[in-house]
């Protein structure tokens, strides 16, 4: 299978670009700079240039593959909405090249499930969830299994680590690094899902190769992380004390990330682990926060 890669340079992304190589299949990856094609070219992908505004790229690079993988989103964290809807309007015109082919289009969205609460993946998007700016993605990506598009979603948690890893984690290390102190919310017991990339990696591989059209994919490893378990593993590594702070003290301490600091949700991925044969192998979130890379200085 030929298959377009959107995001294909990213952290997830280039995961997904060797899985999906290494299992024999060819990759044409989106990139918007020199420096990722410099990096798709490296792994052995065909590059395409382009970036999620600019539609008509877009439009080609799906035309002139066997499937899409759809990873890229514009993470300003000022302006989520309008994010939102540079990722539904990229989904439109891939969606509209693919209708009728019946070629597999597999879109990363976020656990769009409320708080407090064992999300699955039958649970539609919820109005209460963190990640509403990808609601009309995900209705659009459903929609399109009914236009004759192999359309899937694939819900990723807030934490995928790894090696390489940009996300929340790498940045509260920072902020307990930066302010000498290791924190959580309260008594830290609210929980965050994680998945490994590599594990999230193979999981678009098997949703590209086998998903049905319109089902909800959810890359989980851990179900929930105590928030407690990953300051207290940061304060290890880092030798600094662990502290309890009010959510009022979170947002100064934290700044924008004073808002994660506080959301707890469990998340389950059964039913995809059954549809697909799909287990996480690689480790979980605080065995791989253990094993000292997250601590390496750059």
């Amino acid at each position: 299978m030929r298959v377009f890669v959107t995001g294909a340079s990213g952290f997830i992304g280039s995961a997904v670009t060797r899985e999906l190589l290494g299992a024999g299949h060819e990759v044409l990856g989106l990139a918007r700079s020199d420096r990722a094609e410099e990096a798709l070219k490296a792994a052995g992908a065909q590059v395409h240039r382009g970036d999620l505004n600019d539609l008509d790229s877009l439009r080609r690079g799906a035309e002139a593959t066997d499937g899409v993988a759809h990873l890229a989103f514009i993470h300003d964290f000022t302006n989520l909405s309008a994010s939102g809807e540079a990722d539904l309007r990229a989904i439109e015109a891939m969606g509209d090249v693919l209708e009728g082919t019946g070629k597999p289009l597999v879109v990363t969205s976020g656990l769009l499930t409320a708080p407090g609460r064992l999300g699955t993946e039958e649970d539609p998007a919820d109005p209460d969830s963190p990640a509403k700016h990808r609601h009309a993605s995900e209705f659009a990506t459903l929609a399109l299994a009914e236009r004759g598009v192999s359309s899937s979603l694939l819900r990723l948690p807030p934490t995928v680590h790894g090696e390489g890893d940009t996300g929340f984690v790498p940045r509260f290390i920072d902020i307990a690094r930066d302010k000498g102190v290791s924190a959580m919310v309260g008594d830290g017991t609210n929980l965050w899902p994680a998945v490994h990339r590599l594990d999230a990696a193979r999981l678009f591989r098997l949703a590209l190769e086998a998903a049905p059209a319109g089902v909800r994919l959810h890359a989980i490893g851990d179900e929930g992380v105590p928030l407690r378990d990953i300051a207290e593993t940061i304060g290890r590594g880092l030798d600094v004390p662990v502290v309890s702070l009010t959510a009022e003290q979170a947002t100064d301490h934290f700044g924008w990330l004073g808002r994660f600091a506080s959301v707890g949700m469990r998340a389950s991925s059964a039913l995809t682990r059954k549809l697909l044969d799909w287990r996480p192998e690689h480790p979980a979130l605080i065995p791989d926060l253990e094993a000292g890379h997250y601590f390496k200085r750059s």
